[in-house]
């Protein structure tokens, strides 16, 4: 399969890396010293499930030069989901795919407007990972891919990428309720990227403190009540076992949620795709979500004093 990994920073890059590991035919487009260090020294990944590196990889700034592509994982910032969408205008092989596994619940729309709506897939990223130097990913925890059809169906090209997924040992779950799914990604991103960027704590730090915890348990209620109100089959029973799931199966202290690492990095922080998704949904059904309005308004007043020159 031809695989296009649109914005392989840490999370992309590693994708890409296991795709290319089981024998797909993997593209990586990214930008800078990035591009660079790739072209000339290949892909390195330092992962808590064993290290390896790619001596050679396909590496560019311009997704053309290697079209057409039957997969496009698209994992760009969601602040730059139109710039790069028009930039992959007649990418996509007659039968491709493109899957956002971008945060948030809005990008699926926006794709639609750029590709037909059969060619779009919906997916979560989970993962911890991080791009620590040019071409170098630190993975530090888990490495799935859960994905589904935005009708809902189980189509015969969806059992394929799963298969593919599975070789690649990135495959987490192949949903009928992609909405369901996505929410709950959001629910988790909402408690957790904005109180850890806020707080500038890891997961493990900001779970230590009872009230750190309070704050992304009443986030994640809000996140569920917005979700409800949007069709998500969601219940805030949930909430409980995800939190202790987290806890006992990850290594939280070594975790830094992306948000978190943008700020570290002086990067543009995602804010309006997690906590600005909540709001505005919330604002359609007349549902107060306090907790996330404020958490919002401080991660934008937070962006706004980012140096200009920051990219």
């Amino acid at each position: 399969m031809k695989i296009l990994v649109m914005g392989a920073g840490g999370v992309g890059a590693y994708y890409g890396a296991r795709l290319q590991q089981a024998g797909e035919d993997v593209v990586l487009c990214v930008r800078g010293e990035n591009l660079r260090a790739m072209r000339e020294h290949g892909l390195t990944v330092k992962s808590y499930k064993g290290d390896f590196k790619l001596d050679a990889v396909k590496a560019t700034d311009r997704p053309a030069d290697f079209a057409p592509y039957d997969l496009v994982l698209f994992a760009v910032k969601s602040y730059d989901t139109e710039a790069a969408a028009r930039q992959l205008a007649g990418c996509l092989a007659p039968d491709g795919i493109i899957m956002t596994i971008q945060n948030g619940v809005e990008n699926e729309e926006i794709l639609c407007a750029h590709f037909p709506r059969s060619a779009v897939m919906g997916g979560n990223s989970r993962i911890g990972a991080d791009l620590i130097e040019p071409g170098v990913v630190m993975h530090t925890a888990l490495g799935i891919i859960e994905f589904g059809e935005l009708d809902g169906s189980e189509s015969p090209r969806a059992l394929r990428l799963a298969e593919v997924f599975k070789q690649a040992k990135i495959f987490g779950e192949l949903t009928t309720d992609l909405k369901t799914l996505r929410w709950y990604k959001l629910m988790g991103n909402n408690g957790t990227n904005t109180v850890c960027a806020l707080s500038l704590s890891s997961l493990g730090q900001a779970f230590s403190d009872p009230d750190g915890l309070a704050l992304v348990r009443t986030l994640m209620e809000e996140t569920i009540k917005v979700g409800c109100a949007e069709g998500a089959k969601m219940d805030a029973a949930r909430i409980e076992p995800y939190l202790q799931m987290v806890m006992k199966n990850l290594n939280v202290n070594a975790i830094k949620p992306s948000t978190l690492q943008d700020l570290e990095k002086g990067k543009r922080l995602e804010y309006d795709a997690i906590s600005g998704a909540v709001v505005r949904a919330a604002h359609r059904h007349g549902i107060k979500v306090p907790a996330t309005e404020t958490v919002n308004t401080l991660l934008k007043l937070l962006d706004g004093r980012r140096p200009s020159t920051a990219k």
